[in-house]
């Protein structure tokens, strides 16, 4: 796992790169993945935003770096 600040965003390193979410198949930039704490322990939650501007998240293991 990659550093978190006290903030609770982890330093990832395709952060501020394009990355296609394997799940729904759609590619944007990764802005932030953060880490939320449920009942069951901690998430790894991805912001990924599109070139609409309009963001979506996924599971942090659902990224990868897209290819152009």
């Amino acid at each position: 796992m990659n550093p978190v600040g006290s903030d609770g965003y982890e330093h990832h390193p395709l952060l501020d790169t394009h990355v296609r979410d394997i799940a729904s198949r759609g590619e944007g930039v990764l802005v932030a993945v953060t880490h939320e704490l449920h009942s069951h322990g901690t998430v790894r939650i991805a912001h990924i935003r599109p070139a609409s501007g309009v963001e979506w998240t996924t599971a942090a293991d659902n990224i990868q770096a897209a290819h152009p």
